[in-house]
């Protein structure tokens, strides 16, 4: 097991009343591996990503990042640790500060952390623009100069600033068009090989998950309700659930290979 990254083990969360939103859920995700969570809108997907990262606290089951204990860990271990894991969110619109130029923007991480580049801040900014194909121009720019899918980049080279091992991708395509999504997933794949990255990438679309993804797991209102290989759970699933989300998303543009990895 000495390549697995992080482990949820039997994760569990309510919200009032007994209301349970994730329900015993547990899986693996090793090293440069890119693992599909896969669902309906309210199946639990983003909780379930949340409690990963720790910005939500499970009511009950345990996050292990490289063996640790995330619970078991001080405040300051967790600040440490979560500068190697790192979200990309659904709407690029929303998640850029409209008052910060795209400097303030990829700087912010670092001020956070209080870190600074070895390479000095302004080369790390130059960087981290050009891994996501933007010129560094975009630098004295603000968000709304770009188009959305400019806009995921620039939030991709944010969640890329500290140099991560884990990015949690929640549904990082679902508010762009096809086209451009297509250019996003492509881009997430070269990153992935550049960078050594791990993914967890949510998604309500299986065609794009047998695309990007190495493992599959599917949840059911709360529930991990099947778990395996891209090939077997979008090929051959078991559960009448998958087929039903199969059959209910479109295959992908031209511009993505189909089965190609």
């Amino acid at each position: 097991m000495m390549d697995v990254l992080v482990e949820a083990r039997g994760l569990v969360k309510e919200y009032g009343a007994g209301r349970r939103v994730v329900d015993d859920v547990s899986f693996s995700i090793r090293r440069r591996e890119t693992l599909g969570l896969v669902g309906e809108s309210g199946s639990g997907k983003s909780t379930v990503a949340r409690m990963l990262l720790r910005l939500v606290e499970p009511t009950l089951g345990a996050v292990r990042y490289e063996g640790y204990d995330l619970a078991d860990t001080s405040s300051l271990q967790v600040r440490k640790m979560r500068r190697r894991m790192q979200i990309v969110f659904q709407d690029p619109y929303a998640a850029l500060n409209p008052r910060m130029r795209v400097r303030e923007i990829l700087a912010e991480p670092f001020a956070i952390h209080r870190e600074r580049p070895e390479e000095g801040l302004e080369a790390r900014l130059a960087e981290m623009l050009r891994a996501v194909g933007m010129d560094e121009s975009a630098l004295e720019r603000f968000p709304h100069e770009f188009s959305g899918g400019q806009r995921q980049r620039i939030n991709i080279a944010r969640a890329l600033a500290l140099r991560p091992e884990l990015l949690v991708l929640d549904e990082p395509v679902s508010a762009l068009d096809v086209s451009v999504g297509a250019q996003v997933v492509n881009l997430l794949r070269e990153l992935q090989r550049e960078y050594g990255l791990t993914y967890l990438f949510i998604s309500h679309s299986m065609p794009l998950v047998r695309y990007l993804c190495d493992r599959v797991a599917v949840m059911q209102r709360g529930k991990l309700v099947e778990l395996g290989a891209h090939e077997q759970v979008c090929e051959a699933p078991r559960e009448e659930y998958t087929q039903r989300l199969i059959a209910a998303t479109p295959e992908m543009p031209a511009s993505m290979e189909k089965g190609s990895r």
